[in-house]
Formats: structure tokens, C-alpha cells, sequence
């Protein structure tokens, strides 16, 4: 088989694994080609910052040097660690996780066997077909779509044209291929809990209702479905419920490795329903709780429209007043939106700009159309006011696109 081929299963098979961890998923992830992307990009931000301070005169020279080599140093130092840690991340893989990433790429090739031709991949050398697009794609799902016209009994088919359509962020069609595939399967917690997160995003993001019903069922087929649980523990979550979201997230850890990004992400969502539902464990007594920031980031309704689910929302403190370089960093995407985050002393760029040297700092979310952690014309953003280092429960939301000239 031919590049394109390969190219096309990949494709469906990494945007297919994206889908299956989401919400909380995109949570301070250290590994991997596109949080590194997203690092460097910062480190360049703060290395313009530096020289914009010694062009203003706000810095002295000899500030300026040390704090570029620092950062340089930094930077370094996080490549090397992550080029070290992705053979030792390998060894940990759990079953199902291994059964997952077995699974995904099967059902690439299913699809490929359904819509495709398996002569037609054997072209010319030197022709334009392994300029894969959005567009072929899409042509691909729509002739699975006509396909299961011809075919309506054919389970797998509606299983795989609704993993397609929500890749494709085209999700009114997802829910009613899950629909379809519903009414043909023996109760499945994993596609139940795949058409109540299509159809909460088809109706605009609303989990409460219908998708709340399929959730609840879903748990009950299955008590560990993870999915099923991380979207129990948001409906919770948003009904205010906080006790009920740390309960089911709580149930989580114990399903998955304890050093994936996924534990990651969904021990900070515990720690901040914890602590609105006043249930948080106390600091000692004489001992100082350690610097950090959480709380919950929302996008104002007046301005969603110009989000993409897709998009990368990058979370970030800074100092209330000096240089603009990030204290500390994390990111997650539209569709986890609302979402609870941390911030703390080990998401700082650098050790010489730690949270903890401020008492106040702002917080700031800014959803990025690029990708790119520096600000552009036409992203969105939103700041709180000064709050402490140690504050929580505040409420970010992003409400105003940053202009062009800006």
C-alpha cells in the first residue's frame, strides 16, 4: 500500500483517539510534538518581551543577558527532558489503553475498505494524490454516508460515519449517525456515551437533558466507562453539584495511569470541585498553602460564534504590572469550555518567573485561531482583575477579540 493510504488511516485514527479523550484530556500534556510547538512559541514570546523591555529601558543590559540566557537555558533543558521521556512514557501504557490504540487504527481501515478501492491507491509516481485535503476527506465520509443508505443494518458502518462526522466538527450528522447505530447495537456503554457527547455538541454544548439521560444510562451498562464518567462529572459540575463531579472524576484515577496527561487534567478538576464544595483539605496549621491559582474559564456567549471547537485556549498568570512573560501556563480547547483550571509553580516558563515570587497576579485566557500562544489579531481573550497568588474560584471570561494592529 501506498503513502496515501497510510497518510489517511493516520489521520482517522489520531483525530479518532482525540475524540474518544476529551474535556479534560487537554489538560497541561508535557509530551508530544504540539505542546513542545506550543513552548517554543512561548520561550519566543518571552525572549521579545526581553529585548522590548532593554529597547524601552525598562531593563538594564546586564538584566536583559542574564534573564535571555536563563530562558535559553530553560528551553533546553525542556527538549532534552522531553526527547528523555517518551521511551519511558511507552512502557507505562495501560491495557486499555493498548487495546484503544489497536482498536482505532482497525477502524481506520474499516473505513477505508468501506468507501474505498483498494486498486485506486496504486497510482502514478510523481502524480498530485498524496496531497491529502479536508475536501477528499469529506468526500471519503460522504460516500461511507451513501454507502449506509444502501447498507442501513450495517452497525460498524454508523459506528464509524459518527466518529467521522465529529471529527469533521460536523455534529448534528454525528448524533444521528449515533442514533442510528443505537438502535442496532445490544447496550454499549462507549457509543452511548459517544452519541450524548455528539448531541450535547450539536445543541450548542448543552450536556443537561437528553445527553444526561444517555450518560446515566451509559453508566449503568458500564460503572468504569471513562468517557461516561468525565461527562457525568461535567453535568455535575455545571448543576453545581461539586461533591457528585469529584465522585465520579475521582472514580477516573482509578481507571487510567496515574502519570498520564489525562490523570493530570482530571485530578486539577477534582481540586477545584473540592474546593467549591468546601470539602478541600486544609493547609497544617502554621504552614503556608503553596502558591497557586484555580478556577473556572468561560467564553461569552456574544463572541462564541467566533470560536472553533477546535481551537487552542491557552490559560495563563503574569505579573499585575512589569514585564508581560507568563508565570505559569496551561492549555486546553474550545470544546472543553467552561473548564476548571491550576495554575502553579510547575507550569512556570522559567525559574526566574514563578508564580510564587507575586502576591497578586491576573489571569488571563485567550483562545488562539492559530494555535500560536502569542497573541494575533482576531483571537479572543479575557482577564481577570488582580487577584492572589493563592486565590481560587475565579472566574475568567473571554469576551473581546484582539483587533488587528494589536
Amino acid at each position: 500500500m501506498t503513502t496515501v493510504f497510510w497518510i489517511l488511516a493516520a489521520l482517522f485514527a489520531v483525530a479518532a483517539l482525540a475524540f474518544v479523550l476529551p474535556a479534560l484530556a487537554h489538560g497541561r500534556g508535557k509530551a508530544g510534538a504540539t505542546d513542545e510547538a506550543a513552548n517554543l512559541a512561548i520561550y519566543r514570546d518571552q525572549l521579545r518581551e526581553l529585548d522590548a523591555d532593554l529597547a524601552a529601558g525598562t531593563l538594564a543590559r546586564e538584566q536583559h543577558d542574564e534573564a535571555r540566557r536563563d530562558l535559553e537555558r530553560r528551553m533546553l533543558e525542556d527538549l532534552r527532558a522531553g526527547q528523555a521521556a517518551a521511551p519511558a512514557q511507552d512502557t507505562k501504557r495501560h491495557g486499555t489503553a493498548i487495546a484503544i490504540g489497536v482498536a482505532v487504527p482497525l477502524l481506520a481501515a474499516l473505513l477505508y475498505f468501506a468507501v474505498g478501492n483498494p486498486r485506486a491507491i496504486s497510482s502514478p509516481a510523481g502524480d498530485d494524490s498524496q496531497n491529502v485535503t479536508r475536501e477528499q476527506i469529506e468526500g471519503m465520509v460522504g460516500r461511507l454516508a451513501t454507502r449506509m443508505k444502501e447498507n442501513p443494518e450495517d452497525l460498524k458502518g454508523w459506528v464509524m460515519l459518527g466518529r467521522s462526522y465529529a471529527v469533521l466538527d460536523r455534529y448534528p450528522e454525528a448524533a444521528e449517525a449515533y442514533a442510528n447505530a443505537v438502535k442496532r447495537s445490544p447496550p454499549d456503554a462507549q457509543l452511548l456515551a459517544d452519541y450524548a457527547d455528539a448531541m450535547a455538541m450539536a445543541e450548542g454544548r448543552k450536556l443537561l437533558g437528553e445527553p444526561e439521560r444517555l450518560i446515566a444510562q451509559a453508566l449503568k451498562i458500564d460503572p468504569d466507562n471513562v468517557k461516561a464518567l468525565l461527562l457525568a462529572g461535567t453535568v455535575a459540575f455545571e448543576k453545581h453539584d461539586f461533591k457528585a463531579a469529584a465522585a465520579h472524576w475521582e472514580r477516573i484515577l482509578k481507571l487510567v495511569p496515574p502519570d498520564s496527561d489525562l490523570a493530570v487534567s482530571v485530578r486539577d478538576g477534582i481540586d477545584d470541585a473540592q474546593k467549591l464544595a468546601g470539602t478541600k483539605p486544609k493547609s497544617p496549621p502554621g504552614k503556608a498553602a503553596p502558591a497557586g491559582v484555580s478556577g473556572t474559564i468561560r467564553l461569552d456567549p456574544a463572541i462564541a460564534a467566533k470560536a472553533a471547537p477546535g481551537d487552542s485556549v491557552f490559560i495563563f498568570a503574569r505579573a499585575v504590572s512589569g514585564p508581560r512573560v507568563p508565570l505559569a501556563v496551561t492549555r486546553k480547547r474550545v470544546t472543553d469550555l467552561p473548564a476548571a483550571f491550576t495554575l502553579d509553580d510547575s507550569m512556570a516558563m522559567s525559574p526566574a518567573a514563578r508564580l510564587s515570587d507575586h502576591a497578586q497576579v491576573v489571569i488571563g485566557a485567550r483562545v488562539s485561531k492559530s494555535g500560536n500562544p502569542v497573541a494575533q489579531p482576531g483571537d479572543l481573550e479575557g482577564l481577570s482583575a488582580p487577584v492572589d497568588a493563592r486565590a481560587s474560584g475565579v472566574t475568567v471570561v473571554v469576551d473581546r477579540e484582539i483587533p488587528a494592529g494589536k
